[in-house]
């Protein structure tokens, strides 16, 4: 239980926070799972479209300040190594 009015404030931008944070990790984490699943079945034109759909909800949740650039950036080269790897 908060003991100040500031720590109140706080205590409901937090969960503001978390609920945000929780709808834009949910979205990148469905993008994702969505890329890996066209590729699984082995369609290429399929994998590209979701892997750019996947790149653009990491871009946006790093936009938000969910995620950091680093990580970010390391899923999305991963993920396009493992796209071109299926040629």
């Amino acid at each position: 239980m908060a003991n100040t009015k500031s720590a109140e404030r706080r205590t409901r931008a937090n969960e503001r926070k978390r609920l945000s944070n929780r709808t834009t990790l949910s979205r990148v984490r469905k993008a994702e799972k969505a890329y890996q699943t066209a590729l699984a079945a082995g369609k290429k034109d399929d994998a590209a479209k979701a892997l750019r759909t996947a790149a653009s909800a990491f871009d946006k949740a790093v936009k938000k300040g969910t995620i950091k650039r680093g990580l970010a950036d390391r899923k999305k080269s991963r993920l396009t190594l493992k796209l071109n790897k299926l040629s």
